[in-house]
């Protein structure tokens, strides 16, 4: 049974939330306060955190990065009535593993829960990939560059893999929003934009000139695997 720590202060959808998560099998906890989410997510170790933004006190944005200074792998769904691109943009750079907009589907909300949850607990595979100084261990899920660790988010993670996988070929928004983030391919493809950036200012030493994570003009990204330090 995973844990998952409900952040919302509107107590009938945190209620209602809560009932269905717990059908869904998740053991839930709710928090209606920035303050009360930080004190939780400590002791009582959450698999997951779905977490509203327009919260009293502390706001969803503060307790993000909070909880991605605590814990870096810790998955955090954001739900949200702000919908505008910076807000997106923002929840992702502070490290967000999805981003809902309420009002929401329950169903599609419970599947992307379940989405977030499998990738984090996933079998794991056996065999290390290389491209560069950087060293990508498939069955422990740790980068490194030239020997030294690299802190990835699990989409982030999951976007690199995608990649490897295509061992060079040009794989387009649409594909990876799909692979990585189980989305139609029309619901926000910067999200995938976003995800790279970062992937390139951890992975790239100079993230304005990449060598290795390429941008294919109007289609999408690939991956060079050139020998050879990054």
């Amino acid at each position: 049974m995973s844990r998952v720590l409900l952040v919302e202060d509107n107590e009938g959808i945190a209620e209602g939330l809560r009932l269905n998560l717990e059908l869904d099998a998740h053991e839930v906890r709710v928090a209606g306060t920035g303050e009360q989410a930080l004190e939780l997510a400590g002791p009582w170790m959450p698999d997951l955190v779905i977490l509203d933004l327009m919260l009293p006190g502390i706001d969803g944005f503060r307790v993000l990065s909070t909880l991605r200074a605590r814990e870096p792998e810790l998955p955090v769904l954001i739900l949200s009535a702000r919908s505008d691109e910076v807000d997106r943009v923002r929840g992702f750079r502070l490290g967000a593993d999805d981003y809902v907009v309420k009002p929401f589907s329950l169903a599609e909300l419970l599947a992307r829960v379940k989405a977030i949850l499998r990738r984090s607990s996933r079998p794991a595979a056996s065999s290390t990939r290389r491209f560069g100084a950087i060293t990508v261990d498939l069955g422990t899920h740790e980068v490194r560059r030239e020997g030294e660790p690299i802190a990835l988010r699990p989409r982030e993670y999951d976007l690199l893999v995608a990649l490897l996988a295509r061992e060079g070929r040009v794989a387009s928004r649409a594909e990876l929003l799909e692979e990585v983030w189980r989305y139609e391919p029309d619901v926000y493809s910067r999200t995938v934009d976003i995800h790279m950036a970062e992937l390139r200012r951890k992975l790239e030493p100079d993230p304005a000139r990449p060598r290795h994570l390429l941008t294919v003009r109007k289609t999408g990204y690939r991956l060079r695997q050139e020998a050879g330090g990054a």
